[in-house]
């Protein structure tokens, strides 16, 4: 039985069997697929029932370093156990290679995660009365449309920056080069930051292509962003601990969420 079958077989037996809803069983399948997904990206052919408790393993090490908050985990792994427990009642398989990973395995200390609302009152509280304040929203819509590391944002090149295709390149980890999609209102506040700000600031010789400055004319370090990030959070009274990487695992998680391929976030991550 290859994993088509399988899955259809599962959908069948939660509509008949459970009664649940339509979203019910598409959000069931959905952590289905991205378990074959997995399974596609590293090459593994292996049918539904030989999955061995090593294969998940590995596929809930995978969903953990793309930066997915504790809830959605435990929501995919949970979505899995139930695919199991039909091929168990089916007599499809003996063994269930889930069995093993109840929710406690998935209490890892990561970083938290930001909902979507929380990302918007923390930008949009933002003091656009100052120079800084248009950088700093540009800065930080750029953070969570682009899931970039600190490292990555306060080094973007103003060269890279591609408004009319609507990408940005990145140079990550290792010297490696990405290209990545950014949205709408990132690239709006970049525009009126370039447009009307960062004009008129004095440029240090040799920073003339770093895209986000200082007041001195030079590109802000990880420190800076650290504080900018922090007084928002403060200010809004958000009680949960955000740092810039915040934003990447919640722009990560959001996607995934959202149903975004893995391998598409994998790519942009």
């Amino acid at each position: 039985m290859d994993w088509k079958a399988a899955i259809l077989g599962f959908k069948s037996y939660l509509l008949l069997e459970r009664s649940l809803s339509p979203n019910s069983i598409d959000a069931y399948v959905s952590d289905i697929h991205k378990l074959v997904e997995f399974l596609n990206i590293n090459q593994l052919k292996i049918s539904p029932l030989n999955l061995k408790q090593e294969q998940v393993e590995q596929f809930i090490k995978y969903i953990f370093e793309l930066g997915l908050g504790d809830r959605s985990q435990s929501r995919i792994l949970s979505g899995i156990r139930a695919f199991y427990k039909y091929l168990l009642v089916e007599n499809l398989v003996d063994d269930d290679p889930t069995e093993l990973f109840e929710g406690p395995k998935l209490q890892r200390k990561i970083p938290e995660v930001l909902s979507f609302e929380e990302i918007s009152t923390l930008i949009g509280a933002i003091d656009l009365s100052t120079q800084q304040g248009h950088r700093n929203k540009a800065m930080l819509e750029t953070l969570y449309a682009c899931g970039l590391r600190v490292s990555e944002l306060i080094n973007l090149k103003l060269s890279n920056f591609y408004f009319e295709e609507e990408y940005i390149k990145v140079l990550g980890k290792g010297n490696k080069e990405r290209i990545v999609p950014i949205g709408q209102d990132a690239l709006k506040q970049n525009k009126i930051y370039l447009n009307n700000y960062r004009n008129k600031i004095n440029i240090q010789t040799g920073y003339e292509d770093f895209l986000y400055l200082n007041r001195r004319g030079k590109n802000l370090t990880r420190v800076m962003v650290f504080m900018i990030i922090k007084a928002l959070v403060k200010e809004q009274g958000i009680q949960k601990i955000v740092s810039p990487h915040t934003f990447r695992h919640s722009f990560a998680t959001h996607l995934v969420e959202g149903g975004a391929d893995l391998r598409a976030v994998q790519d942009m991550l």
